[in-house]
């Protein structure tokens, strides 16, 4: 009975497959022709829309919690696991911050999206360029004021078996140089909705749940203040954001 259930919603998905399309086109011209307006509240507006309704579409039910954690009007350096494509569409969606990733530079060739995705301010990253790599860090500090946050999956990757991998440096080096608070993004389901590798997704309930704000330099303090080496410091604090990741993941 599940197969049989299953084939029809593989089905469906080819029939709104077109729709879908058609919206990130839409969406992607409105970003184009607002340019100057990219941070304004009504294209982020109409960005959340357009990733919702991947999951409306779908009937993929999506909860939120976590939001009196934060204040949209502060900028934030968010950090989240990365279990599917549809993370981006979840947080995209959910996450009331007006903020910019960093994506791979392979996006900017994707017709509508990269030019879409440069207009909005998303900054691509050449990954296994040091040089490029920095040059994007420091084009997304331009960004990070006045409320306008960046998403970023320090995993580098997908999961490849739905578990939260190594942690890398960049988000938390953007937080120390600009003094701003980090905050934890746990996703969960989507892994289930639609792994590494699968063309079409399954139904599954996903969860999105936003932590609360740390403040990295007053966690080095402490680090410091409770005889920890110094030169690990960096390391414990990439695992404690990790695990504070993965504590959101099972609230």
């Amino acid at each position: 009975m599940q197969k049989i259930i299953y084939f029809f919603y593989c089905l469906w998905q080819i029939i709104v497959f077109p729709i879908l399309v058609f919206n990130t086109i839409m969406c992607a011209i409105l970003t184009i022709i607002l340019v100057p307006f990219r941070n304004s509240a009504f294209v982020h507006w109409y960005q959340m829309w357009w990733c919702k309704l991947f999951f409306y579409w779908l009937f993929i039910p999506v909860k939120l919690t976590g939001t009196e954690n934060i204040d949209i009007h502060q900028s934030y350096v968010y950090v989240a696991n990365h279990e599917s494509m549809f993370d981006v569409f979840l947080v995209y969606g959910w996450l009331p911050s007006v903020f910019k990733w960093m994506i791979k530079a392979e996006a900017r060739k994707i017709p509508f999206v990269g030019t879409a995705c440069k207009a909005a301010g998303h900054i691509f990253v050449e990954r296994g360029n040091a040089r490029k790599s920095f040059e994007s860090i420091n084009a997304i500090k331009e960004q990070l004021h006045d409320g306008v946050c960046t998403v970023i999956f320090p995993e580098g990757t997908r999961s490849a078996d739905g578990q939260i991998g190594r942690f890398r440096r960049g988000a938390f080096q953007i937080a120390l140089d600009l003094n701003l608070p980090i905050v934890p993004l746990s996703i969960e389901g989507c892994y289930e909705v639609q792994p590494k590798g699968k063309v079409f997704a399954k139904w599954h309930p996903v969860h999105l749940h936003i932590g609360k704000p740390i403040d990295l330099n007053q966690l080095r303090e402490q680090l410091k203040a409770s005889g920890h080496e110094e030169e690990r410091h960096d390391e414990a604090i990439m695992n404690y954001v990790r695990d504070k990741v993965a504590e959101g993941i099972f609230e």
